[in-house]
């Protein structure tokens, strides 16, 4: 395992972007890292190089078996100039167990982090202090092996990109409309649903496009056997507030373990408030709905932290939630957990590491 890593600076440097005026995941830094494997030397070479394109043989496995994963994780700039990051060591956690299931060499997390912190001090400058920015970071592996088989590859690269972005929605914290998927699933137990993998992202992309289509901004995946519970919406974890307790679905095997999802369990627990972790089908949701017991509903992910849900379509009826509105605890834990992001509030919970 390589513990050296080389530098090479860009001597021309990109023009950035307004923060005011950022999209998510458009715009890119000035720097990327990267790192090989093979049988014979492990994880090496590796090295913080200008961002610039990457030649591959048409015969690269990368192009197809879809054997790759990846993680998502933000910086944040504080008031005061320092530069945060939120739970990496989460994200290495998981990384490593989405290389398990794709039969990928783990990588050593703990290298990984000092990677990328020393590749976010070289590119500081690029993230942004616009209300709800940061600096999205990207790490992922793909093999590299030129073979045309159906084997797991004796070759792969690891490159860790860093974008800075606005808000995920458009709506921003804002409530989302959701459109309740009864065709199309997004992944059974036992298959890949568990782990950061493309080909979860691929199989969503027909359902999204279809309600897309008809005015919602993501949809609410049921489970991929009976279609009855529900599992994720869009590419997020799924809360709701039903008659004073927070729900959300209990992992089966088919469901990603989200690393806000795990933060916003732990600072509910904090505040006192009834958890749980269960089944939940969509059925008992709507009957919340008709009784008025439905309070609140709200995804959790890393690119938008909490996006409250004001509407979803299912069976031909729309239920409206909380009048529309964004509820009291999404806003509670938006407002907590970003300002525990950004050094605004307290973090007890010894959640954020800085870079230097």
């Amino acid at each position: 395992m390589t513990t050296k890593i080389d530098i090479t600076l860009s001597e021309t440097k990109k023009e950035k972007p307004e923060s005011g005026q950022l999209e998510f995941g458009r715009v890119f830094t000035d720097h990327m890292f990267v790192m090989d494997y093979s049988p014979t030397k492990g994880w090496h070479d590796a090295r913080i190089t200008p961002y610039e394109p990457i030649s591959l043989n048409p015969s690269s496995m990368v192009f197809h078996y879809g054997q790759t994963v990846f993680e998502g994780l933000k910086a944040y700039r504080t008031e005061d100039d320092k530069v945060l990051l939120f739970r990496p060591e989460k994200n290495m956690q998981r990384l490593n167990l989405s290389n398990e299931r794709l039969c990928i060499p783990q990588i050593d997390g703990d290298f990984v982090i000092e990677a990328l912190k020393q590749l976010v001090a070289i590119d500081k400058d690029w993230i942004p202090t616009a209300e709800g920015t940061s600096l999205y970071i990207r790490p992922f592996i793909i093999p590299t092996e030129y073979y045309l088989g159906v084997a797991p590859s004796k070759f792969y690269r690891f490159m860790i990109i860093l974008s800075p972005v606005g808000s995920y929605y458009k709506e921003g914290i804002h409530p989302v409309k959701i459109f309740v998927e009864n065709q199309y699933v997004r992944a059974v137990a036992g298959g890949t649903g568990k782990a950061k993998t493309g080909g979860n992202y691929a199989s969503s992309l027909k359902a999204q496009e279809e309600a897309s289509k008809k005015g919602y901004s993501q949809v609410l995946w049921l489970d991929g056997v009976e279609k009855k519970y529900i599992e994720e919406v869009g590419s997020m974890n799924i809360f709701f507030k039903i008659n004073g307790e927070v729900v959300t679905p209990e992992l089966n095997g088919s469901i990603l373990e989200g690393v806000t999802r795990n933060s916003i369990l732990k600072m509910l627990s904090h505040w006192g408030m009834v958890v749980s972790e269960r089944k939940l089908s969509m059925e008992e949701v709507y009957q919340a709905y008709k009784q008025g017991l439905l309070e609140e509903a709200f995804g959790t992910g890393t690119a938008a932290v909490i996006s409250p849900i004001g509407e979803f379509y299912y069976n031909d009826e729309k239920i409206t939630i909380n009048d529309g509105e964004t509820g009291e605890i999404s806003k509670k834990l938006y407002d907590t957990l970003t300002g525990i992001q950004k050094g605004t509030h307290e973090d007890i919970f010894n959640w954020v590491t800085e870079v230097k």
